[in-house]
């Protein structure tokens, strides 16, 4: 067989599929064979919670599917995706990384995993993620800490940090994330992936646990924009259990991925912000890679504009509103959930007191606040995230730009062991509600632990509904500049 799975691309592997180099019973047999060797062992990357008992029978199904239509099925038939364990599944328990919730069975699939399974994907397993996607350096109770495939002794981002570690190290073609604050971004910047946070409204949040009303998203990981932007296309659309989907209905073109143009950046303005860009020495090695992706950028007729916001650092320190919200977003989803389920309410979750010290602290401030919607610090911070946007979106009307860029972390992903991910950026896009596409930027240089060096994660944001010009604008840089590199802890196995 021609076939590489690792680095394997949706259109590589539907071309395996025609040519007849491949099957997805094959397909799947490899990523669980990568799964075995990589996740407890060798590296032991702990980015896996359960690994679908059913995946071969649902792979020979898929098979099936493809004879009996003569190739003729879903835009993602055969490819295997591995969720965040804070997605709903129908028939895999959904944890959140819990051992409160171990034993959670929803009774229904989030929209968003029934869309994936609708275009012909196979749900090969969940990933460890920060137990409940409270923080960022990705320790469960459940399923301990997720290592970085590109250095051991890092963590993978946060929190989607299990998906992030999984999809670098090719258990899977697709993963999806969930984003609060910067979770699908981190680990894509982390992990060397692409990482997209939608526009609210573009992508339903119904069946995933949540954090937040106002600052909760999903959406794809990847290894590459296309990927990326064929689970995204996958991703959107209206869901009455999520009524904010209502926003998005007419907004997206007819396909994310068929509109990617490698021309993008030709003519493009794009401005760097400087209130985002570390200025003191820990922060060299992220300047470096930023300084290259603007001369890639200007090198494809980009022209890249320097740009302060005054006034922005204060307003961006206090627009997060979760801690508010979670008490009443947690109960709405424990309302849902069905029967028989080992935890009902936010309230007996806490109780348990089964979390990390450091998750359960949170949990517990999290729910002292008796009513965090009528707040008088909430609502003053819902009025901050409109002063931002407005802030933003002037500036960028002023300047005339294309979108904003600016490094996803000002310093390296954090060691192993640390309870805090510091100096993320990630509030730029959750604390407007704009969209933003995170790419692989460049590696830092090699070292005794990071054999290729530690992943570095460039962003773009700009204004609501511009998921196809940034991708777009990330397509033209990824063609050019070349940057992902498989991580060296899992080579291939044959």
């Amino acid at each position: 067989m021609n076939f590489v799975l690792e680095e394997a691309t949706i259109d590589g592997i539907h071309a395996a599929f025609r040519s007849g180099d491949l099957t997805v019973v094959e397909l799947v047999q490899g990523c669980l064979a990568r799964i075995e060797a990589y996740d407890r062992r060798g590296p032991a990357l702990r980015a896996m919670i359960t690994v679908n008992p059913k995946a071969l029978e649902e792979a020979a199904r898929l098979d099936a599917q493809y004879r009996a239509k003569q190739g003729r099925v879903g835009p993602l038939h055969g490819i295997p995706v591995i969720l965040k364990d804070n997605f709903d599944t129908k028939d895999m328990p959904t944890s959140g990384g819990s051992v409160a919730m171990k034993d959670s069975q929803p009774a229904a699939d989030a929209f968003t995993v029934e869309r994936i399974r609708q275009a012909g994907a196979l749900i090969l397993g969940k990933a460890n993620l920060q137990e409940f996607a409270r923080g960022g350096v990705s320790v469960s109770s459940l399923g301990g800490q997720v290592l970085n495939p590109y250095d051991l002794t890092r963590t993978p981002g946060g929190s989607s940090g299990g998906t992030g570690a999984a999809i670098a190290a090719s258990f899977a073609v697709l993963g999806t994330g969930s984003d609060t604050g910067q979770s699908i971004r981190s680990p894509a910047s982390a992990c060397s992936l692409v990482g997209v946070r939608p526009t609210r409204g573009l992508v339903s949040r119904g069946g995933v646990m949540p954090n937040s009303f106002t600052q909760d998203e999903a959406g794809p990981i990847a290894r590459t924009v296309k990927d990326a932007a064929l689970l995204l296309d996958a991703m959107v659309g209206y869901d009455p259990r999520d009524p904010v989907t209502a926003l998005g209905m007419g907004k997206p073109p007819r396909s994310y991925a068929a509109g990617l143009d490698a021309n993008a950046l030709q003519g493009a303005r794009i401005g760097l912000l400087e209130n985002l860009c570390g200025a003191e020495a820990r922060h060299a090695k992220v300047n470096r890679v930023m300084e290259q992706v603007m001369r890639t950028m200007e090198s494809q007729g980009a022209t890249v504009v320097r740009f302060s916001l005054p006034g922005f650092d204060a307003l961006a320190a206090n627009v997060s509103t979760d801690r508010f919200e979670a008490r009443a977003a947690f109960d709405r989803y424990f309302a849902g959930l069905g029967p028989h389920q080992p935890v009902t309410s936010f309230r007996q979750l806490v109780d348990t007191k089964t979390a990390s010290p450091d998750i359960q602290k949170t949990m517990e401030a999290e729910i002292a606040i008796e009513d965090g919607l009528a707040d008088a610090t909430y609502r003053e911070r819902m009025l901050n995230r409109d002063n931002l946007r407005v802030l933003v979106a002037a500036a960028m009307a002023d300047l005339q730009l294309d979108a904003i860029l600016y490094p996803l972390q000002r310093v390296l992903v954090a060691r192993a062991g640390l309870a805090e991910q510091p100096e993320r950026n990630g509030m730029l896009s959750h604390g407007t509600g704009f969209p933003a596409v995170t790419f692989p930027g460049g590696f830092s240089e090699p070292s005794a632990t990071a054999p290729l060096g530690v992943p570095i994660g460039a962003e773009l944001l700009a204004l609501d509904y511009s998921e196809a010009k940034l991708l777009s604008c990330a397509y033209a840089f990824e063609q050019a500049a070349r940057v992902r590199k498989p991580p060296a802890s899992t080579p291939p196995l044959y």
